[in-house]
């Protein structure tokens, strides 16, 4: 049962791992300290939806119907490239964090731009929903390989939101902060380029 735990969380901490739009927004979140908490069980909580529906069979809904998942990859694509600019644009006034705009220091504005971070890709769907769910169905118990791969989540995202303010000696310098803005911004860009061409 352990085994099958572990081999559950490994296969959902090596999905979440390579840095996304996602990851992005959380680890700008923790550098800030800003709805910290908030944010990370919405990334969390969406992914233990999201696996708990692969694991109950939802990945075959998802396979049947692609144009669901092309849908989102439009949906997506557009916010990721308004995202990326607004991250570039603040880049180049250079305004250090304390002195962002509104959005950022409102929370439900924050949980919205996370929760569309996070719903409107479709990777997720078929890291979450279609792999982990169908490896889950051939393991002797999906329901404890899902709880794994969930668990992975959130040691992931805790991780990430609150191991961020250890970065914030560094971030001190508005440098940083422009940076950290350029960096997300090409992430941004360059998710949104692989959701329309790469796919």
């Amino acid at each position: 049962m352990l085994s099958i735990m572990a081999s559950g969380f490994a296969l959902g901490f090596s999905l979440i791992l390579a840095i996304g739009a996602q990851n992005a927004f959380v680890l700008r979140a923790g550098l800030m300290r800003r709805h910290v908490l908030p944010l990370v069980l919405v990334c969390a909580i969406s992914d233990a939806v999201l696996i708990a529906a692969g694991v109950a069979g939802f990945g075959a809904l998802v396979q049947s119907y692609p144009a669901i998942v092309d849908y989102l990859r439009y949906f997506g694509a557009a916010f990721l490239v308004v995202y990326g600019l607004r991250a570039f644009l603040s880049a180049m006034r250079g305004a250090s964090a304390m002195e962002r705009g509104a959005d950022e220091n409102d929370l439900w504005k924050s949980i919205a731009i996370c929760l569309m971070l996070t719903w409107l890709n479709p990777h997720v769907y078929l890291d979450t929903v279609v792999l982990v769910g169908s490896l889950a169905a051939q393991s002797a118990d999906p329901w404890v390989f899902g709880t794994g791969a969930i668990s992975a989540s959130f040691v992931f995202f805790f991780s990430l939101g609150y191991g961020a303010r250890f970065l914030s000696p560094v971030f001190q310098n508005p440098r940083a902060w422009q940076i950290l803005d350029i960096v997300i911004a090409l992430v941004m860009w360059s998710i949104a380029y692989g959701l329309l061409f790469g796919m």
